[in-house]
């Protein structure tokens, strides 16, 4: 994979699996702009990644004039954008039953909203490029549920038809879009969980093991590259064989 010259966005890449993304583009030749609320997260993650070509904003991605201003300038400066990543995202866990309506709200806000705010401001440039990669991060509990994640399964079953309906709106404009739905993957996320709920998890992963956040990037990577062209609508899981 080679993007040298290309020019990519990564949303919620101060950390974990953004981080990830953003190391195995700059490490192709990508300029990448690393998007994330956690402003010295996001200064330490642009000096992780060395002598790579990195720029950085922090903007809240369901704040629709920061966005679009963001997008603005990232494609005059860069002359133009060739890769969206979304992958800001948050989980605020509970049972349907005790689960607050700003809990749901706002898993609602990030997951998915500020996936549609950044696809809409960075898809008028690559229409006008008639060339682009978006690269969306579902989720295995988007595609078969997870009790006490009715908000965030939810949130990420919507990412899998927005997915796919923005591969059909922008396929004649050479646009793909796809997603990748990681399962359990080993990151702060997940870090936190009971070794209760980590011996649940491994035991419902026929590989028996976490991910790593080196597992997703590399399937981002290869649906943003070149040699992706002809995929579009399609959500990949990186599960260990957890989806069906």
């Amino acid at each position: 994979m080679n993007f040298e010259g290309k020019t990519a966005i990564v949303t919620g890449a101060a950390r974990g699996i953004g981080l990830a993304i953003a190391r195995v583009l700059a490490a192709e030749g990508a300029t990448v702009v690393l998007v994330d609320v956690l402003e010295e997260a996001l200064r330490e993650a642009a000096e992780s990644l060395g002598d790579a070509d990195v720029r950085t904003y922090a903007v809240d991605v369901t704040d629709e004039a920061a966005v679009e201003a963001m997008t603005d300038e990232v494609a005059d400066a860069c002359g133009g954008i060739h890769v969206l990543v979304n992958n800001a995202g948050i989980t605020r866990d509970d049972l349907l039953l005790r689960m607050e309506a700003d809990e749901w709200d706002r898993v609602m806000q990030v997951n998915l909203k500020g996936t549609f705010l950044m696809t809409k401001h960075v898809a008028r440039y690559m229409v006008r490029q008639r060339a682009g990669r978006i690269v969306n991060l579902a989720s295995v509990s988007g595609l078969v549920g997870n009790p006490g994640q009715a908000n965030y399964s939810a949130s990420k079953a919507g990412v899998v038809g927005f997915t796919r309906t923005v591969a059909r709106e922008l396929a004649r404009r050479n646009i793909t879009c796809n997603a990748v739905a990681p399962g359990f993957i080993d990151t702060e996320m997940t870090r936190v969980l009971s070794d209760k709920a980590k011996e649940n998890a491994l035991a419902a992963i026929p590989m028996r093991r976490m991910g790593s956040a080196d597992d997703v990037a590399r399937a981002v990577a290869f649906l943003a590259s070149d040699e992706a062209a002809y995929v579009t609508g399609h959500v990949l899981p990186v599960d260990g064989g957890m989806a069906p």
